[in-house]
């Protein structure tokens, strides 16, 4: 693979040639049987949705699971998914407490009306800043996590990447060799490298993935309309992931039961990565997820690289401050709890806060269709009110 960016991209779809064939065949072979399992795993209970008449996005989202998982592995060269991208969002109509969320005021300006979310046959406007998402994994996680946030936006006519951080998803690095953040988020840092002039992209993060956000901020922040942290780790200037958490009474030990500390240097250097307990995430992580879901993050995860996490971040109010600035918390969030979040919100309050209710800490599995029905709403917020 060389040191060719991994990312998933749904930008300038065309044809692949028969020169671009897997030079792979064992991990190939892993791509096809699991794309095999998640056809399998949805398609009797589609049929059952549909009957109903019910919107039920699921067996599309399972099918792009299955062709990103394998188009992710074999185009690595540039090219992108085959498929065709609608310009409508299908889903119930905003407004009322069955979406799940609302949005509550911080110590900056309101910057959205109810009008401005997407309804049902209504197009999404075209006249957007930029109708480009760049998604940003958490720690252990890679970009196979924004499977239906992916397939839900590309229906709305959006441009997206999601990005596989160095040692994560298929990247092929070695977690227990990244020595600093710069080095973790590099394959973000050349998404931006190659932007072209005056281009913008919307910029979202979960977990650990905000930490990396606000460090892509600081260094670009021209190329950024608007910021998106979804239960994740906002920090302040000066602040490192470790040292938020470990302020947090009762947190610290909630975030050692599912993990272990891997020290490849050996005992007497410090840790290398962060090794995750597979059989706590239905408890820790995801306890509002499906059981599709939780099987394939515990068959995807990776460790999560230490020095990362201990590094600070020093961040200006030219560059990180001068980006608008969206929270998304997670109201049924073990693994980031509701005090921690707030926390972080009151510590450097952004543009607006929305409150995901249901959700765990993976609302992409979770709660897709209100997590999509948000970012589309962000995404309307004209740069002028904001």
């Amino acid at each position: 693979m060389g040191n060719a960016l991994v990312c998933i991209s749904t930008e300038g779809a065309r044809e692949k040639s028969s020169k671009h064939e897997v030079n792979h065949p064992p991990l190939l072979a892993s791509f096809k049987g699991r794309a095999g399992l998640l056809f399998s795993l949805s398609s009797s209970e589609n049929k059952r949705k549909k009957k109903a008449g019910k919107f039920d996005g699921q067996l599309d989202e399972q099918a792009l699971a299955a062709a990103l998982l394998f188009n992710h592995h074999q185009g690595n060269n540039g090219n992108s998914l085959p498929f065709p991208r609608s310009k409508s969002v299908v889903y119930p109509s905003s407004g009322s407490k069955k979406d799940g969320f609302t949005r509550s005021s911080s110590s900056r300006q309101q910057s959205r009306s109810d009008s401005l979310l997407t309804r049902p046959g209504q197009l999404v406007n075209q006249d957007l800043e930029t109708n480009r998402v760049v998604l940003v994994h958490g720690g252990g996680f890679g970009a196979w996590c924004w499977y239906k946030t992916i397939s839900l936006l590309v229906k709305a006519g959006f441009k997206v990447d999601a990005v596989d951080l160095t040692g994560s998803g298929i990247h092929y690095s070695d977690t227990n060799a990244i020595r600093n953040l710069a080095e973790y988020v590099k394959p973000l840092s050349d998404i931006f490298y190659k932007l072209g002039e005056g281009e913008k992209v919307i910029l979202v993060g979960h977990d650990f993935g905000g930490a990396c956000i606000s460090y892509v901020m600081e260094l670009f922040p021209s190329k950024i309309a608007k910021a998106v942290f979804i239960a994740a780790t906002m920090l302040s200037s000066g602040q490192s992931a470790l040292d938020l958490i470990s302020q947090q009474t009762g947190f610290s030990e909630l975030v050692r039961q599912p993990r272990t500390f891997i020290y490849a240097n050996g005992k007497h250097s410090p840790p290398t990565a962060i090794e995750i307990d597979k059989t706590l995430l239905r408890d820790s992580w995801f306890n509002q997820s499906s059981t599709k879901d939780v099987a394939l993050a515990s068959v995807s995860m990776r460790p999560i690289p230490f020095a990362p996490v201990v590094e600070k971040l020093f961040l200006s109010s030219n560059n990180y401050g001068s980006i608008p600035r969206f929270y998304i918390k997670t109201q049924g969030d073990c693994a980031m709890p509701a005090p921690l979040q707030e926390s972080m919100i009151n510590s450097n309050p952004p543009t607006q806060v929305f409150e995901l209710k249901g959700s765990d800490h993976a609302p992409f599995f979770s709660k897709p269709q209100t997590l999509h029905r948000i970012l589309v709403e962000i995404s309307q917020v004209p740069s002028k009110h904001i």
